[in-house]
């Protein structure tokens, strides 16, 4: 099996709420071509939003047996400290629950936490371990 991952679908409890949060951060909708699916492209990883209900009846699981949403996080590298805070900023004009503000941390970076409007934890990381290359994408030392 190739070693990658390309889509991330998040289940979402309100369709349109959440597709406007994350229109209001600034991401782009791609895919248009589905009904009840919001598609954007976030570097070589595309993130997609789908009605909770539908993702459970896609693989014919019970809603209530999905796994929490807090038993991961969704991360995204800045560019600086200051790419940090503004998108903290960003996140919580638009009434996401700051979790955790953005600080030093202890492994020599910056970072801070927020939930999106379905409780789904997002990392906003300034790493200087992990540089971005020009098209934003994260290259991982050897």
């Amino acid at each position: 099996m190739d070693q990658r991952i390309t889509l991330v679908t998040l289940g979402v409890r309100d369709f349109e709420r959440s597709v406007a949060f994350y229109e209001g951060l600034g991401w782009r909708r791609a895919v248009r071509a589905a009904t009840g699916v919001a598609f954007f492209q976030c570097g070589g990883v595309a993130l997609s939003l789908f009605p909770r209900a539908a993702l459970a009846a896609d693989p014919g699981v019970a809603e209530s047996g999905m796994a929490g949403s807090g038993a991961f996080a969704l991360a995204q590298n800045a560019r600086t400290k200051g790419g940090v805070d503004a998108a903290m900023r960003e996140a919580a004009a638009l009434g996401a629950e700051i979790v955790k503000p953005a600080r030093d941390t202890d492994w020599g970076g910056y970072a801070g936490y927020f939930r999106d409007p379905d409780g789904h934890l997002r990392e906003i990381a300034w790493n200087p371990g992990f540089p971005l290359d020009d098209d934003g994408a994260v290259r991982l030392p050897d």
